[in-house]
This record gives C-alpha cells, sequence and structure tokens, in this order.
C-alpha cells in the first residue's frame, strides 16, 4: 500500500484531466472533498466559480501532491510578483529558481488566489461571466494568461466535467465541510473543539495547531501504521512524539500530534477534571508527558486526582 501511494505521488504531477488512473481519481476525489467547502466559500465572498477553483487547484498542485503544494501550500502556482512581501518558495519552472508564494496553510493559498484574479485588470471582464458559466470562465482564463499552456481552458472544462464539479457552483448557503469529524469523536475530548484549524490532510480530515505543533484526531478506523503513511512520518517517530507504549488502534477522539510537542504549555496550570490522565492532559495542552510528570513529580501511569492543580510550566 505504501508503495502505490509514493508511486501515485511521483506520477500525479504528470497527469492530465484525461488521465485514467484509478489511484489519480482517487487523489482528486479526497482533494475535492478536503477543499470544496473552501471553494464554495471564496465563491460567495468572490463570485469565482467554485468548480473553476477546483480544477485549478488540481490541475496546479497535482491533486495536492506537488511540492509547491505540499512545501509551500501554493496550489495554484501564485509567483511572488513585484507586490508579494510574504515568504517564498523558490523552484525551477519556465525559468530556473522562480520565486513563488509561501503560504501558512492551504486555506490563505486559496483566499491569495480569490485575490489574484479580483484585484487584476486582466481578469476583471471574467467578473461579467456567470457562476454557472464555468466553459467561459475557462476560456477567459486562457485569454487573460493564466497559464502558458494552449489547452489550459480544455484541461479545466475536462477535469470539470469528468468529476462533476460544477455541482459546486450554486450560490448559497455554504454546505456542510464533507471532511468534518463526527460530532462522536469528541465525546471524551471535547477540549479539541478549541484548536485552532490549520488546513486538511490528503483524506479530508482537519488538522489543527495546538502550542504551535500540528496534530490531528483519531477516526474509528485508525492505528499509528495508517496515519503514519498519511502524513509520511516514521512510524516509530509517530509513536515517540505521541509519547505512546502501543503501536495498535487508537481512540476515536483521540489527539496525535503531527511534531514534537513543547516541554512547556501555553497556560501555566491546570485543574484535573474527573476520570482524567496524566497523557490525556499532556495532549490536551501540546506537553511531553515526561515533563508534565517531572514538573508535578509524578510517574506516568499514575492517576491524578480531581481537582488536583498541575503545573504545566
Amino acid at each position: 500500500m505504501r508503495k502505490s501511494v509514493c508511486v501515485v505521488a511521483l506520477l500525479s504531477v504528470l497527469l492530465s484531466a484525461r488521465c485514467q488512473n484509478p489511484s489519480y481519481d482517487l487523489l482528486v476525489n479526497l482533494y475535492v472533498k478536503a477543499f470544496s467547502p473552501i471553494a464554495v466559500r471564496e465563491m460567495n465572498l468572490y463570485h469565482i466559480p467554485a468548480s473553476i477553483t477546483l480544477a485549478q487547484g488540481i490541475i496546479e498542485s497535482g491533486a495536492g501532491q506537488s511540492r509547491l503544494a505540499k512545501e509551500a501550500n501554493n496550489h495554484f502556482g501564485v509567483k511572488c510578483h513585484k507586490d508579494w512581501a510574504g515568504k517564498t518558495f523558490h523552484q525551477d519552472d519556465d525559468k530556473p529558481d522562480e520565486c513563488f508564494r509561501k503560504y501558512g496553510n492551504p486555506e490563505d493559498s486559496y483566499r491569495d488566489h480569490s485575490y489574484f484574479l479580483a484585484q487584476r485588470d486582466r481578469y476583471k471582464s471574467l467578473f461579467s461571466i456567470p457562476l454557472t458559466d464555468y466553459r467561459g470562465w475557462a476560456a477567459g482564463l486562457q485569454a487573460a494568461g493564466y497559464a502558458t499552456s494552449q489547452q489550459y481552458s480544455e484541461k479545466l472544462i475536462g477535469l470539470i466535467e469528468k468529476y462533476q464539479l460544477y455541482v459546486y457552483d450554486s450560490p448559497g448557503p455554504l454546505p456542510a465541510p464533507l471532511n468534518a469529524d463526527s460530532a462522536g469523536d469528541f465525546a471524551r475530548y471535547g477540549w479539541v473543539k478549541s484548536f485552532r484549524e490549520e488546513g486538511f490532510a490528503r483524506d479530508g480530515r482537519k488538522i489543527y495547531l495546538n502550542n504551535g505543533k500540528k496534530c490531528v484526531v483519531a477516526r474509528k478506523s485508525d492505528n499509528l501504521r495508517k496515519l503514519a503513511d498519511l502524513f509520511d512520518i516514521p512510524q516509530n517517530r509517530l509513536k515517540k512524539i505521541n509519547d505512546l507504549p502501543y503501536s495498535g488502534s487508537l481512540e476515536p477522539g483521540q489527539v496525535l500530534y503531527l511534531e514534537a510537542k513543547r516541554r512547556k504549555a501555553e497556560v501555566k496550570t491546570h485543574t484535573v477534571e474527573k476520570g482524567e490522565t496524566l497523557y490525556e492532559i499532556s495532549q490536551r495542552y501540546g506537553i511531553k508527558l515526561k515533563i508534565l510528570c517531572r514538573l508535578n513529580g509524578m510517574i506516568p501511569g499514575i492517576m491524578p486526582y480531581t481537582g488536583q492543580v498541575l503545573s504545566l510550566r
């Protein structure tokens, strides 16, 4: 399984909208599942068809698998230009070592894509085209020089029709995010809702930021190996990051960090609630378990008592 995913990642940037590879189809469907709510939100705000935005994102990012998308969160191939003052990412394109915009998360890339089209005179005529006319938008983008490929509009239209992306072009209330974690998964870990949402993984699940570190919420079918493959993190490292003594199944709602936790939390103390373990508290605040124990003179595995005030820094 891991080998096939790696092969898809290497080949996906070479695939066109006509590609019949079922693995590529899976990548596209996961991409649409993750980013269609964002594309619809941008459509309602900036009058850009969600189908066009999604199709451009799929082409420019290789369905989220390109180096530019993975390392710079740039899903639309937007280059720096003279008005860009943010972070940058360099790679060969039409010319060697070209400058591309680098974002903190994919959502920022989607928003900047909307700004990019809405604020430039050469795209102004597009905004008189109805939202449901994705063919007109595709032709207009090519005519305005968005991409150098002479088949750019054809590729956009092919993707939109093959994957029925036009269903997202009806303005109105935002659809419920398809990647939303079920409420039941938060039954024991309700505090996850306070985490900052940072973006989406390839399979559509949310990525959160807590204490400055990225994390995700485990689903019923998850285990360490599955998540290690999904995020391309060695299984032993994922196990070590999360202070886990095992490599098997995970509890639904359990928080798993994708980066090493910190030595101190953002707050000074925590008052223990009924049934809480030291492990759960360490995950709640993104602090290493051994540091939490050391700060409070405790041994991992010992249950703190309800009402106990624990030092977190």
